[in-house]
């Protein structure tokens, strides 16, 4: 019995140690959000920035980044500010990458990124003439055509807000 104890003891302090170990780690990882936070601020600074030129821009700003959604039925209508319809579809490697630049980076504000089903939005599809994923539409509020393109070669979302009319 008193060779169990012994292990059991040995285990409990490898626990102790390894756990303070563990907690000297903690506190460099707690500082290392402090760390990563500046680098998340020029984002909303180049929004903010680009809404200083009139001060309903200075509004939007204030409430952050653009947004990314997907398509619903009326949310042109619903929705103020720039508005670009991304036709993508889940099977297709370049609409992923496109996909996931946009979750990756700050969206400028006032502008609303709707990402559409491209197997489902036949409608759709027809209305604007796309025929291939990856395209990308610019509306106005009533949901006509501003421009177009498709960025199959470009899966970035910088590529997407140069396309801007």
């Amino acid at each position: 019995m008193s060779r169990r104890m012994t292990i059991a003891a040995g285990a409990a302090l490898a626990l102790v140690v390894g756990l303070g170990g563990c907690s000297s780690g903690a506190a460099t990882d707690a500082t290392l959000p402090a760390a990563t936070a500046p680098a998340a601020e020029p984002a909303p600074e180049v929004g903010a920035t680009d809404a200083a030129a009139s001060d309903e821009g200075a509004e939007v700003s204030a409430s952050g980044v653009g947004e990314y959604l997907d398509y619903y039925d009326g949310a042109i209508a619903e929705t103020p500010g720039l508005k670009v319809l991304f036709f993508h579809a889940s099977w297709c490697p370049k609409c992923r990458a496109l996909d996931a630049d946009i979750e990756a980076n700050a969206i400028p504000a006032g502008m609303t990124i709707f990402k559409v089903d491209f197997d489902s939005a036949t409608e759709l599809k027809q209305q604007y003439g796309v025929t291939l994923q990856t395209t990308i539409v610019y509306v106005d509020d009533d949901g006509d055509l501003l421009t177009k393109g498709v960025l199959y070669d470009d899966t970035t979302l910088d590529a997407l807000i140069a396309a801007a009319p």
